[in-house]
């Protein structure tokens, strides 16, 4: 391995891992880690998601006898991730402005892994440690929600994907995914409009009459996605629209997603033109599952007291995204999501500072400390 962890992050990055496309980057990191002492096994996650390897668990024996932490971070990247090319600015990271950087998810990779090669090097007391990287987060949390969990022992869970170091996003939204087909009539624009019905604006009719936006602190919905027509002088015949609702009250999700429907299927429906009526299919898929981890529980004190110690903010938080988190507590492993200092991600501006780097990587050394020292007085 390298001899720094600076380095280590610029080989993770510089290693293609687009989603479904993680078997070079897991191949590497089984090697890693192997030196380190782990043992490592990968499920058969990608054999539903259509990837090239499944997700990479990993084990290690503790120094003390306590229950295992897990820790996590996700392999995958966003597009364009081929060919990244990292600069080093001063005290920053970033791509050469063609692909992103890859901070996301790679300098939790390489935080976990570091601190880990630290504390053994050093010979220092650590919990039984299990690692889950996982795969095909950033297109549907697809390799948590296909992960062989009868292959992980513990309970409780860091995972390293969000921004600020030193907060703990400890609770998350559910998420439904909308997907509306509004139907109109096909009709030729120049010749005989009269005999058509424009999927278009029946759709914009409906739109303008939806919520959208924060409705209120603990939901929000959008609309992202609209496609339909095929030729400016045609009345276009179909529309395709999607869309998301998210909430922290699982009540209030299925309240707006069910107003959102039938407000679309009430305003199409009103549409008539020459015995024709406009119709809309509703297809409501639900993403995940909300989650919070009180503040009062044990994993997320001792990010807490971490943070204090390293001078890091303290801050605890809920967020509003989804994460493997989601799916992790569904499984019943209390799982925090914690930051890596990277920023803009999934954009070609995305960076991180190689302080950050640092800090994020000493932040998971003391997680590490405490939580043995949790166990030991347990």
């Amino acid at each position: 391995m390298e001899k720094t962890l600076i380095d280590y992050f610029l080989r993770l990055v510089q290693i293609d891992s687009e989603s479904k496309d993680e078997r070079d980057i897991a191949l590497s990191l089984k090697a890693d880690l192997e030196e380190l002492g782990f043992s490592v096994v990968f499920d058969k996650a990608n054999e539903k998601t259509g990837g090239t390897i499944g997700n990479l668990i990993a084990s290690l024996p503790g120094k003390v006898d306590s229950k295992p932490l897990l820790l996590c971070a996700h392999l995958d990247t966003v597009t364009p991730g081929k060919g990244v090319k990292p600069v080093i600015e001063g005290d920053l990271i970033k791509s050469d402005g063609t692909t992103i950087l890859g901070s996301d998810d790679k300098s939790g990779i390489a935080q976990i892994v570091w601190a880990i090669k630290e504390i053994i090097e050093n010979d220092e007391p650590h919990p039984p440690v299990e690692l889950l990287f996982t795969i095909s987060e950033e297109i549907g949390l697809l390799g948590a929600k296909y992960c062989d969990y009868s292959l992980l022992k513990a309970k409780n869970c860091y995972t390293l994907d969000t921004h600020e170091i030193g907060a703990v996003m400890n609770g998350a939204p559910s998420q439904n995914n909308l997907l509306f087909i509004v139907h109109g009539k096909k009709a030729h624009a120049g010749v005989e409009p009269e005999k058509g019905l424009n999927a278009i604006r029946v759709a914009a009719e409906a739109l303008s009459a939806i919520p959208l936006g924060r409705i209120d602190r603990e939901t929000t919905c959008n609309i992202g996605v609209i496609s339909g027509g095929t030729a400016r002088n045609v009345v276009p015949d179909a529309v395709r629209i999607k869309g998301e609702v998210r909430s922290h009250n699982e009540e209030k999700l299925q309240e707006v997603t069910s107003q959102i429907c039938d407000t679309m299927e009430k305003v199409v429906t009103s549409h008539r033109v020459n015995g024709y009526q406009a119709k809309v299919e509703v297809t409501v898929d639900k993403s995940y599952s909300a989650f919070l981890v009180p503040e009062e529980e044990m994993i997320v004190q001792i990010a807490r007291k971490a943070s204090q110690q390293l001078s890091l903010p303290d801050k605890v938080y809920r967020g509003g995204g989804g994460s493997d988190a989601n799916i992790f507590n569904l499984h019943g492993i209390k799982t925090v999501v914690i930051g890596t200092g990277m920023d803009a991600v999934h954009t070609l501006e995305e960076n991180i500072s190689i302080s950050a780097l640092e800090k994020g990587m000493n932040w998971v050394k003391e997680i590490l400390r405490l939580y043995t020292q949790a166990e030991n007085n347990a």
